[in-house]
């Protein structure tokens, strides 16, 4: 219909569908409503977990300077953690911190409550003294094992690998930044840039 003043009376009338009638002016404010609750919802950004933290330690700087890049996914990070647990069991592992920040509240990890180590649920784990291997994919990442390269990481969304061995080079559209840190034996941190379109 070309008209469209007349479309809305004919709606308002209730000659079309099955649908409860509605008057302009109920109609109006509805959809005064939604917009606004639309803008509201673009514009209300999330409070990142490291926000206003006074991070001292490098590890946590440069987690820090990569939670919105991970939350958004511009950037999926992978990290290595070796260091001891609780038990004084030497473990290390790979996380998938954009996996993590979804499913975990880093808050404990930023205001310094609890060092951030690998799990047996993380894509991979290994504990240096039961010799326990464990890996698991996430939802960003495929886990390929059973290679001679080694431990590789495919990212789903642009299908590109990831490999960790430090005498590689890490891959396409990934860098590989080993972190001098006070909390743990050893860190690293892999990002890698997608180059898919969304």
């Amino acid at each position: 219909m070309q008209d469209e003043g007349l479309a809305r009376q004919l709606v308002e009338l209730g000659y079309r569908g099955t649908g409860e009638v509605v008057k302009r002016e109920d109609f109006e404010a509805r959809k005064a409503a939604i917009e606004i609750a639309r803008l509201a919802e673009r514009t209300q950004k999330k409070t990142l977990t490291s926000a206003g933290k006074d991070l001292q330690d490098n590890f946590l700087k440069a987690l820090a300077v990569r939670e919105e890049d991970n939350h958004n996914g511009k950037v999926s990070t992978v990290i290595f953690i070796r260091d001891k647990n609780s038990h004084g069991q030497e473990v290390s592992g790979y996380i998938d911190y954009a996996h993590r920040l979804k499913i975990e509240d880093f808050e404990v990890y930023f205001s310094g409550k609890r060092r951030l180590l690998p799990k047996p649920t993380d894509m991979s784990f290994y504990n240096w003294d039961s010799h326990i291997a464990v890996w698991n994919s996430t939802p960003n990442y495929q886990v390929i094992a059973d290679n001679l390269q080694g431990l590789l990481f495919k990212y789903k969304r642009d299908r590109k690998i990831l490999n960790v061995d430090p005498k590689v080079s890490p891959g396409d559209n990934s860098t590989r930044i080993p972190i001098q840190t006070d909390l743990y034996i050893q860190a690293v941190i892999f990002d890698h840039i997608s180059r898919r379109k969304t």
